[in-house]
């Protein structure tokens, strides 16, 4: 199914959203190593594929865009983009855990985010997942 159509309005303010979310003061690599690794989480390959590219694009070097699945593992990524990562994925991961985001969670982000940067991130975080939802949901696949 081709949602354009009949979501028009529903997309509408998806990408007003994202227009809110780019024009937020979170570095554009964070908020692309976020939306890579929640759509590693949910198996989205269309949005693993569109992210991946994007971040190349915008800069982020390959060899931190190859390793986000396994950030905690790597010496590639930045303590602000290490609590960010963690907040995306408890975020994402919620049915995992009873308390939802742990505090120990938050409280690492808030440590490097602003009150604005961190409604930019779980804007960002809540984005992907629903973008996530849509493509799973539609079968849409990479091109």
């Amino acid at each position: 199914m081709n949602i354009r159509k009949p979501a028009a309005d529903g997309l509408k303010a998806m990408y007003a959203l994202e227009a809110y979310i780019n024009s937020s003061p979170v570095p554009r690599a964070t908020l692309d190593l976020l939306r890579l690794r929640v759509s590693q989480i949910n198996g989205c390959g269309f949005c693993v594929d569109m992210h991946a590219r994007e971040a190349r694009e915008a800069g982020v070097p390959g060899r931190r865009v190859d390793a986000v699945a396994a950030w905690r593992d790597t010496p590639f990524f930045s303590d602000e983009e290490r609590a960010a990562l963690a907040l995306a994925e408890a975020a994402t991961r919620v049915a995992d855990n009873p308390d939802g985001v742990p505090d120990a969670v938050w409280q690492a982000a808030a440590e490097h985010y602003d009150e604005e940067e961190l409604a930019a991130l779980v804007m960002t975080i809540s984005a992907i997942n629903a973008w996530n939802r849509i493509n799973i949901t539609l079968r849409n696949a990479p091109a």
